[in-house]
């Protein structure tokens, strides 16, 4: 499982032209879930972004986490995180879940989030047609993978 983390001043998200959801300043988190994902991967990954100290204190230094700031969450579930390029132009998605198997583990890390940021937590919509509007705050993007634990 991976997560593309982006600070952001504000965000949103447009399905089928209309407003479905936004945040103001906090986290935008794109959520890729593979194949052999499990909920560990989930837990791992909702703890780490939970507490990553990216927003920063009142001498300038990134030093607090979203809970911290009191920050909210978009999360959106992206399987382009998973795409291999090695071969060709045309990227393959052979790693990332079908979808009876990503929705509810998108669906439980939600859950997870609103237990450590209750009331802030906005997600998109799964496998459909989204806009995004986002303002990367610093630029912060931060790519975590829980198969790659450095």
């Amino acid at each position: 499982m991976k997560i593309l983390i982006q600070r952001v001043s504000h965000a949103s998200i447009e399905v089928e032209h209309t407003l479905h959801a936004q945040i103001k300043s906090g986290l935008l988190i794109f959520l890729g879930i593979e194949k052999d994902d499990d909920s560990s991967d989930v837990d791992y990954l909702v703890g780490k972004s939970a507490a990553l100290r990216i927003f920063n204190d009142p001498d300038g230094k990134m030093n607090l986490s979203i809970q911290d700031v009191g920050g909210e969450a978009l999360i959106v579930s992206q399987f382009t995180l998973h795409a291999s390029t090695k071969k060709g132009n045309r990227p393959s998605y052979v790693k990332a879940a079908r979808p009876e198997h990503a929705i509810p583990l998108y669906e439980y890390f939600i859950q997870k989030m609103n237990l450590e940021l209750p009331e802030k937590v906005k997600s998109g919509v799964f496998g459909a047609d989204m806009k995004i509007q986002l303002l990367n705050d610093g630029p912060v993007t931060i790519m975590i993978d829980s198969k790659n634990k450095e």
